[in-house]
C-alpha cells in the first residue's frame, strides 16, 4: 500500500526529468567558432511543393564579422540564401551572395526577411519531421543543424480581413 501512495511522486519525478531533458533538445542550438545557430525550423509544405524555406537565428559572438556564404541540404536539389524585398508594392525573393553577421550581432532568418530557400524538394516537408541543413561560413566554417518542420498554419503570419 505504501508503494501506491508513493506512485504519484515517482510519476511526477519522471515527468520533471523528461521535461528537463526535452528542454535541452528544444533549444536547438549549435555553436562553432563563435557562430551560434539557434531554433532552425521550416514550414510544413504540401507533397507536391517544389520549394520551401528554412528559418533560424545566427549570433556572432566573435570579435570580427563573419559571412554566411552557402548552404546545402539533402532534402533539396539547390539551397540558396534569399531576402524578401518589397518593390513597387510587390513582395519578391532575391538571392543574396552572402549574409554578413557583424561582431556581437544577432540576425534572424524569418518569413518576410532573410531565409534559406530550399529548391527542388526531394521529399515533402511534413510537420514533426526533421532534416539536416549545413551552413557554410567564411570564418566559422561548416555548421550542420537539424531543422524541425512545424505546422504551416501558425507561424506568426497575419490574417487579412
Amino acid at each position: 500500500m505504501k508503494y501506491v501512495k508513493a506512485l504519484p511522486l515517482v510519476l511526477l519525478a519522471i515527468v520533471m526529468i523528461l521535461n528537463a531533458e526535452s528542454d535541452k533538445f528544444m533549444s536547438h542550438a549549435t555553436e562553432v567558432n563563435g557562430m551560434e545557430v539557434t531554433e532552425p525550423w521550416a514550414r510544413e509544405r504540401p507533397a507536391n511543393a517544389m520549394m520551401g524555406g528554412a528559418f533560424l537565428t545566427l549570433k556572432n559572438s566573435e570579435g570580427e564579422a563573419d559571412r554566411l556564404v552557402a548552404a546545402s541540404s539533402p532534402v533539396a536539389d539547390k539551397v540558396e540564401i534569399h531576402d524578401s524585398v518589397m518593390k513597387d508594392g510587390v513582395m519578391s525573393m532575391m538571392r543574396v551572395e552572402e549574409l554578413v553577421i557583424e561582431p556581437d550581432e544577432t540576425v534572424m532568418l524569418k518569413p518576410g526577411g532573410f531565409h534559406v530557400m530550399l529548391m527542388g524538394l526531394k521529399k515533402p516537408l511534413i510537420k514533426g519531421t526533421e532534416f539536416p541543413l549545413t551552413l557554410n561560413f567564411a570564418r566559422a566554417g561548416e555548421i550542420t543543424v537539424t531543422v524541425h518542420v512545424k505546422d504551416a498554419g501558425n507561424m506568426g503570419m497575419h490574417k487579412h480581413d
